[in-house]
């Protein structure tokens, strides 16, 4: 699998799709005050970049940065679609994530991800590249059903 990645402007019906089946799934494993998935709408604010990975014509991934201060941002949105997932897509889409917060400058790098056992490739995924669990950050409260992850950039 060949991944171009771009930043994409939420306009397309694939990256819709693939954005729905996203909060979709969060609202199934997550109870409702504990589910922090943006919709498309949640997504087209100023401090948030999405970008897209593509096969060839085929979405297989999207993930995106949220701005918070000079220093500090925090990924939202990291999905891979069904039909992609175990082939690296997160991965590289995680090294893209990284690589582009470094390049902004900022030196804290933040998540908020699920602790059921449906997200424990994510947290696993985190941990292979340096993320630590870490206290609730910007307006997140303590959550049994959340756990928060930081990197040192």
């Amino acid at each position: 699998m060949t991944l171009h990645i771009t930043i994409n402007d939420l306009t397309a019906p694939d990256i819709a799709a693939l954005l729905q089946q996203h909060v979709d799934d969060m609202r199934a494993t997550s109870p409702p005050d504990s589910k922090h998935a943006l919709d498309l709408g949640g997504l087209r604010t100023p401090d948030i970049t999405l970008w897209t990975a593509h096969d060839g014509p085929h979405l297989v991934g999207c993930a995106a940065l949220k701005h918070h201060d000079p220093t500090t941002a925090e990924i939202k949105s990291m999905r891979t679609a069904t039909t992609a997932q175990r082939r690296g897509v997160a991965t590289t889409l995680l090294q893209h994530l990284i690589t582009e917060a470094r390049h902004r400058h900022y030196t804290d790098l933040y998540l908020e991800t699920g602790t059921a056992d449906y997200f424990a490739p994510a947290r696993a995924l985190y941990q292979r590249f340096g993320f630590q669990t870490c206290p609730p950050f910007a307006d997140y409260r303590p959550d049994p059903h959340s756990t928060h992850m930081h990197l040192t950039l």
